[in-house]
């Protein structure tokens, strides 16, 4: 009993606070986006609202027993954990049912769990254990293969799986390694490939490939007869003209019609507002009809009368932007920040390398989510059909990010047990 008082003395009070706040933000705001005159009563359990009260107070209770663990049993059985959820992702694959074209969902009854958004945290600690190993140095090649090992095997899974979105997420705890002392070459080179598969995908790949030929002939002259130099830029050379044709074979061959459709629209090649641009046409006039103040809770007019799809799950901002309007935006937005801010503090003044690693894997996992999804919203990111962190409607989103953030108060209140 004793053990228990002070596991929950030392909790981050204002981590925790602010997960409540936007836990409860985002039922109203499911609730307001589902609202009709037949459903009013918000504790209508056969409504989306209804279903969602359930989860999250299945979600207070994982809290609450995450809590009550011992702060060592994470990094005990952290590899255990990933390997459970890397099977999951397996098996789910082969007796799952499918959902919007993916087959990444396991049906009980009439609740669907996600594997994939449950093996963020599981990778998360996984990460944790090896990198905070005393022998394990981020610059040593071997330390990077088991790295993206790790990071890779579950995004080759969730990519068999047809969810491209999930899969993506993941390369977000590239935030985490650089802050471990990874070069931020790398971070410059995936800068330089985001711009690369943009212009390959904008520009004909012949003509981009012949812009780039020159850019590396002028390199060349500049070199002369430094035979290092020349070796490392024809090596890079023909890896960005292979990059290129890859990108381009992808975009016509791999890519299903309706991703191509999403990329299409961001880009501006596609404008049909009845077809592919629609889901980002309404997205925009959502979110732009609420103005400063918002129309006010469950008034949203676009929201009420689903000119919106999905509005519940991936495009819930439009909800807040509709009813909240700017101002309530920028709060919810400003919520996540000081949100983020908190964890990186956290994670800073932990005294093991497990917790602060985790602890960077959690703040890098929730900003591609927050960043990525509100971004998409208004058109900034292509729709790929991730949820925003406390906000979407789901059991197995809720469920993970609350199981990913609680670990790490946890982690965080072992800290203080050991002074």
């Amino acid at each position: 009993m004793r053990e228990t008082k002070h596991i929950f003395e030392h909790i981050d009070r204002v981590t925790v606070v602010l997960y409540l706040i936007l836990v409860l933000a985002g039922w109203l705001n499911i609730y307001a986006a589902v609202y009709n005159d037949e459903h009013r009563f918000i504790f209508d359990f056969s409504q989306k609202y209804g279903k969602q009260m359930i989860w999250i107070l299945c979600a207070f209770v994982l809290a609450i027993i995450i809590l009550a663990i011992d702060g060592k049993f994470f990094s005990a059985f952290s590899y255990p954990i990933y390997v459970l959820f890397i099977l999951s992702l397996i098996l789910v694959m082969l007796v799952g049912v499918e959902v919007n074209a993916s087959r990444s969902w396991f049906q009980i009854g009439e609740f669907r769990i996600q594997p994939a958004e449950f093996a963020k945290f599981a990778t998360s600690l996984a990460l944790a254990n090896y990198l905070s190993q005393v022998n394990t140095k981020i610059e040593d090649l071997k330390t990077k293969i088991i790295v993206a090992f790790i990071i890779l095997l579950p995004v080759g899974i969730i990519l068999l799986q047809n969810d491209t979105g999930s899969a993506l997420v993941y390369f977000a705890l590239i935030f985490m390694l650089y802050r471990e002392g990874l070069s931020g070459n790398w971070l410059i080179i995936g800068l330089v490939l985001i711009v690369l598969f943009l212009l390959s995908l904008i520009i004909n790949k012949y003509y981009l490939m012949g812009a780039v030929t020159l850019v590396f002939a002028f390199l060349f002259y500049l070199v002369k007869k430094r035979r290092r130099e020349i070796i490392t830029l024809i090596s890079i050379f023909l890896l960005t003209q292979g990059f290129i044709f890859g990108v381009s074979y992808m975009y016509t061959k791999v890519l299903q019609s309706h991703q191509k459709e999403r990329i299409d629209v961001l880009l501006g090649k596609d404008v049909d507002l009845k077809g592919p641009g629609y889901n980002l046409n309404q997205s925009k006039i959502a979110i732009g009809s609420g103005g400063l103040w918002g129309k006010g809770f469950l008034k949203g007019t676009q929201t009420k009368f689903d000119f919106v799809p999905e509005q519940s799950t991936d495009f819930i901002f439009c909800t807040i932007g509709e009813e909240w309007g700017f101002v309530g935006s920028t709060i919810i937005i400003a919520l996540f920040v000081v949100l983020l801010i908190r964890l990186i503090n956290m994670a800073e003044r932990q005294r093991s390398a497990f917790s602060r690693i985790y602890g960077y894997c959690v703040a890098s996992i929730l900003f591609f989510h927050i960043t990525i999804n509100i971004g998409m919203t208004i058109g900034l990111f292509p729709v790929i059909g991730i949820p925003l962190p406390f906000f979407s409607y789901g059991g197995s989103s809720l469920w993970s990010f609350t199981i990913l953030l609680f670990i790490f108060v946890k982690l965080d209140a072992y800290r203080m047990q050991l002074l």
